[in-house]
């Protein structure tokens, strides 16, 4: 089960650093990330998506060997890329991975132009190794999937409240 947390911060630069953070510790196994996701605002008012995977190159690319591969088997190569590239686009513009593109444009609507909301698709962590890493970054939950619990130790780190020694 994965968990979807959603954080707001100033600026994409600032967004753009913490997924970096949360990159560095995937690879030391403290943070599984399904996906990580960054929706800028524009002054215009748009949305603007900052994906890992462009789907749509990636189908254009799988397509156009494909259709090169066909092409050949019927002697026609330069027609085959053509139709596979043009194909293998469509469907990866069609295909999402990971975070609906829609909901993260709906929330993201809700945010001051400038502003970037980080979208994270955990599939695990240990909690309190990652939110030392980031909390010093910030940031306003938007929106989570987590328990009440978690999700409050989530907002105090963030906000920077200290944590209140046992007793």
């Amino acid at each position: 089960m994965s968990d979807l947390v959603a954080i707001v911060y100033p600026s994409e630069d600032k967004a753009e650093d913490v997924r970096q953070r949360l990159f560095r510790l995937q690879k030391e196994y403290l943070i599984t990330i399904g996906d990580a996701v960054i929706a800028v605002k524009t002054e215009s008012g748009s949305i603007k998506l900052n994906q890992l995977v462009n789907t749509t190159a990636a189908g254009a690319i799988s397509g156009s060997f494909w259709g090169l591969l066909i092409g050949v088997l019927f002697l026609n190569p330069i027609v085959g890329v053509a139709l596979g590239a043009a194909s293998g686009a469509l469907g990866g513009a069609l295909s999402d991975f990971g975070i609906n593109d829609a909901f993260m444009k709906e929330l993201s609507a809700s945010i001051q132009p400038g502003n970037a909301v980080l979208f994270v698709l955990v599939k695990n962590m240990t909690a309190d190794k990652v939110l030392k890493e980031i909390k010093d970054a910030r940031g306003v939950v938007l929106k989570t999937s987590l328990d009440e619990t978690k999700e409050k130790i989530l907002r105090d780190a963030l906000a920077g409240v200290a944590e209140k020694p046992a007793t």
